[in-house]
This record gives C-alpha cells, sequence and structure tokens, in this order.
C-alpha cells in the first residue's frame, strides 16, 4: 500500500474527531497547520490541487517587510513584517538569505527622501537588520547595478533584505506539519461543511485521483483557501461578495545578464505608483511586478496585455533596451487576496491580514503576505483554539527550525541549498541507479533524482508538481520544462505506478499549461 493511500485509509477510518481541520495548502495553510502541530492538537490539511499550486509560488521571492507600506504609514504592518523576516532567516537558512538592493536615484531629491527612508526602514528591524543602509555615489551604482542604463543617474541607495525560494519553502513547511504528526494530503478538497445544532463539525471531502468521498469530522475548521476564500464562506451560507479584492501580479524571467551579480534592483515608485523589482533568482533576473485588479479568481491566471506592455517599457527604460522574445524564458502571474477595507486602487489596499469566526464557528484567515505567514497561523490557531475549547499553550513557532534545517549552506548552488540538511539523502538516490545523476535539461539546474525525491518524499503527484513547485523549472525557462516533461513522465509514472494512459494524459496536461508561461505578442 502506498503512503497515499495509507493516508487516505486512516482519513476514511477515522475514529475520534481532529482537533482541527484546515482547508487549503498554501502559505496561510500551512502557516496554520504547522502552528496547530506544533501546540500538539491533532490536525489535518487538505489541500485541492498542490501545495503552493496558486498564489504562495507566484510571489516575487521576496522576505521583506515591504518599503512602499512604509511609504503609505501602515507602521504596524513594516513592524510585524520586519519581525518575521528575521524568525524565517533564523528558522530556515537554507532557504531564505540576505539580499542587497540598490534603489537608483535620477533625481537629487530622491537621495535624501528614500535615503532617509530606508535609514528608518533599517532602524525598524532593530537587532534583526540585516545590514545598514548608505547612500551610494553614481560610479559606486553602476558598479553594484552594471546592467542599468545610467543616462540621468545620479547616485543610489544600498539597503538590505530578504529572498526566498517561495514554493520549496512550502514544501519544507509540509515536511515539517509532518514531523510535528501532522496529516496533509493534496489532491483533495472539501466539498461541503458538516453541521450539527448550526455549528460546524468537519468537512465532506472528495478525493480528486479516484474519486473517493468521505466526511472528516473536526472540532474546529480553517478555511485558509486565498483568493478562493469566499467559496468556502458560501458553503457556510455566509454572503461576502465584497470581502476580497483580488489583484493580479506579473512577472517575467530574463537571462542573468539583464542584471550581473548578485544585487537587486528596486523601482520604489514607477510612472504610474508602482513598486518594481528586478531580482537575482537561480541564475536568472526576475522582473515585475504588476498590480492590476480582476473580476474573478482563476486556478491558472493569464498576464493581460497590459501588463506584458508594463514590463517592457519599464525594463527597456531601467536596463537600456527591450528584451528580444528569446530572451523572456518565462512569465507567470499570481493572484493576490486583499480584504477590501474603503475601496480603492488594489495596490492601495493593505497587505496585512483579516481573521473572521462566523456563527457557526468557521475560522476563516485571508489577506496577508508570505512573509508574516508565521503570524498569521498564530493568530489563526488562537481563534481556533477558542472556538473548538482546545488547551491553551504558548506559540512555538517563532524559533521552530523547519525540516531540512542547516547553517552549512554556504556557497551552494540555489538549486541544491533549498533540501538543506536532506541534500545527502537526495544525492545517495544516484548510488544505485548513477542515471538519476543526469541532468533534466542542459538549461535547468535540476536533475532526474529530484523526480523521485519529489515522488517519495514531497507528495508529487503530476509532472506539474514536479516541474513547477518541486522544482522550479517551468517558472524559470518555460520552453527547457516543455523539453524535459517527456523524461519527468516517464520517471514519475514508473515511480508512483501509473498507466501508460494516465502518462500520456498528464504530460499533455502539463504541455497545455505550459504554452501560457511563453511569451507572446498579441
Amino acid at each position: 500500500m502506498s503512503e497515499r493511500s495509507e493516508i487516505l485509509r486512516r482519513l476514511g477510518e477515522q475514529s475520534e474527531p481532529w482537533d482541527v481541520v484546515v482547508i487549503g495548502g498554501g502559505a496561510s495553510g500551512l502557516g496554520a497547520a504547522v502552528e496547530a502541530a506544533s501546540r500538539g492538537y491533532r490536525t489535518v490539511l487538505v489541500e485541492r490541487f498542490d501545495f503552493a499550486k496558486g498564489t504562495s509560488s507566484r510571489s516575487t521571492k521576496l522576505v521583506h517587510g515591504g518599503v512602499r507600506y512604509l511609504e503609505q504609514l501602515n507602521i504596524t504592518l513594516v513592524m510585524d513584517a520586519l519581525r518575521e523576516r528575521g524568525h524565517m532567516l533564523r528558522n530556515a537558512p537554507h532557504l531564505v538569505h540576505n539580499l542587497q538592493f540598490v534603489v537608483p536615484a535620477f533625481d537629487y531629491f530622491s537621495l535624501p527622501y528614500y535615503g532617509f527612508g530606508l535609514k528608518v526602514y533599517e532602524r525598524m528591524s532593530g537587532r534583526l537588520s540585516l545590514g545598514p543602509s548608505k547612500l551610494l555615489s553614481r560610479k559606486r551604482t553602476v558598479e553594484m547595478l552594471p546592467g542599468i542604463a545610467d543616462a540621468g543617474l545620479r547616485g543610489g541607495i544600498l539597503y538590505h533584505d530578504g529572498q526566498f525560494d517561495d514554493a520549496r519553502y512550502a514544501i519544507s513547511l509540509l515536511r515539517t506539519f509532518e514531523d510535528l504528526g501532522g496529516t496533509a494530503i493534496n489532491y483533495v478538497e472539501a466539498t461541503g461543511l458538516l453541521k450539527q445544532g448550526g455549528k460546524i463539525v468537519g468537512i465532506q471531502a472528495r478525493e480528486c485521483e479516484e474519486d473517493v468521498r468521505f466526511d472528516l469530522q473536526a472540532k474546529v475548521v480553517v478555511n485558509a483557501s486565498g483568493v478562493f476564500t469566499e467559496e468556502i464562506l458560501a458553503m457556510d451560507g455566509v454572503a461576502a461578495e465584497s470581502l476580497l479584492a483580488v489583484s493580479q501580479g506579473t512577472h517575467f524571467v530574463l537571462p542573468h545578464s539583464f542584471l550581473p551579480g548578485n544585487v537587486a534592483l528596486m523601482i520604489p515608485k514607477t510612472a504610474d505608483g508602482r513598486v518594481l523589482f528586478a531580482i537575482p533568482w537561480h541564475e536568472s533576473t526576475i522582473v515585475g511586478t504588476t498590480d492590476v485588479p480582476v473580476a474573478a479568481a482563476s486556478v491558472e491566471p493569464r498576464s493581460m496585455a497590459s501588463e506584458r506592455t508594463f514590463l517592457l517599457e519599464h525594463i527597456a527604460r531601467y536596463f537600456g533596451r527591450r528584451p528580444e522574445t528569446g530572451e523572456i524564458r518565462s512569465m507567470w502571474s499570481g493572484l493576490r487576496p486583499l480584504v477590501r477595507k474603503g475601496g480603492g486602487k488594489t495596490s492601495k489596499l493593505s497587505r496585512d491580514h483579516t481573521i473572521l469566526v462566523s456563527k457557526s464557528g468557521l475560522v476563516t484567515v485571508t489577506g496577508g503576505k508570505w512573509t508574516t505567514y508565521r503570524r498569521m497561523g498564530e493568530d489563526t490557531i488562537n481563534q481556533a483554539a477558542e472556538v473548538a475549547g482546545l488547551a491553551k499553550t504558548t506559540s512555538r513557532t517563532p524559533d521552530l527550525k523547519l525540516h531540512g534545517w542547516t547553517d552549512r549552506s554556504g556557497g551552494m548552488a540555489e538549486a541544491e541549498r533549498v533540501y538543506g540538511a536532506d541534500l545527502p539523502l537526495l544525492q545517495s538516490l544516484a548510488e544505485n541507479d548513477a542515471a538519476l545523476d543526469g541532468l533534466l535539461h542542459p538549461r535547468l539546474p535540476y536533475r532526474l533524482r529530484e523526480v523521485v525525491w519529489g515522488a517519495r518524499f514531497e507528495m508529487a503527484r503530476t509532472v506539474e508538481d514536479v516541474l513547477a513547485r518541486r522544482t522550479r523549472a517551468l517558472f524559470l525557462d518555460a520552453r527547457a520544462a516543455m523539453e524535459a516533461a517527456p523524461v519527468v513522465s516517464a520517471l514519475l509514472a514508473k515511480e508512483l505506478g501509473r498507466s501508460d494512459a494516465w502518462r500520456e494524459r498528464d504530460l499533455q496536461q502539463f504541455l497545455d499549461l505550459a504554452k501560457g508561461y511563453i511569451y507572446r505578442e498579441d
């Protein structure tokens, strides 16, 4: 019996209620699940797609307080985020690291204005500061940002923030949750809420691969479904059409030659008031993001022509040339669940989180940002424990080392560092089969052993799971990922005992999806 089959058997034969059921396997759901399990609560998490399938794998890869939130005078959010940034760096140094940023100044007013603001930002982080900010000469700015267009450049401001691999961080949270005794499963959706006397006592669930249905009894249910929050609220009979404003952000991935070195570029205010980043990541350059309201949430959002035009124009402005079509190795879009508070542009809405407790006892957490996921989880489980009458305990997660923790990953390639202490075990898979040491693709840093590892230890079920989230191939080079997909499909099908028909169907589904990551002219 496979591990997945054993999990489903246990879930189907449940003899007593779970303390906590969490719906949603993104940052907020995984954060809440880890928080609950670390307190000793019997916890199960269900995710209808894959872990971090949505928003949580499509961020700008930053662990930060948010410089623009400081300018908006959202001091509480910035302080919380800077504190949480410090926790993430300490608790997962194999996944989070210090990154230098430079803000180029194209007028003399910008130097003192942003210089002062970033010095305040530094001071607000206190003992968790990642390094001092300082003014840079024009010459030094060009040295640190060798790809920048320097016409009209007056100087720059250096500051420090954090960077991470969002999907890999989510997988580390998954493994941490399991280490703490929690039960998690992907491709299981909540299809309804169980009620008794008007109070929620669990969920109705469906296993999506085999269409198996079962109930999960629980003392409290947590709705952490991100941009799909209102779907679960609707199951509870709660009208929440105006709770969320959904915003879309799009990124381009360019060759590392656009921004050589290891320093990121930050434009705090573009012509339309947005923030723009160009960031080194996995030997590539990420440029983004946009901030455009969309009418409804979707599982696989696609960039709009206006977003692509915005990015192309700003790349040309700040790097001196517009990228050729073939240089845009991948593009992706993600959705943000923003809580409506007074309306206005989505770029002006708060990234702070909100927790709601309905009359039925459903605990909903929404909004927020990756950096504050742990705080969101702590606040959510505090509410859930109160609803369920669970024993009150102090949070352990501020100092909880995540799965794979090691402080000896310095100097490693980023694709290897994300495995942390598991790296030797991963590498050992090739001892009995040397072929597993081969590269997935010449343009990608990943090896065949990672397909096997993902299937055995990280619940990878599809080619997309492997190429989008266990590795970041699809996000780094969509064409290379498509070319590697047949090999991944064959290896994954063998590992999971899948039929040829399943393998062909899964491969085609990935190829169809991956086409949307390839830049196109409208």
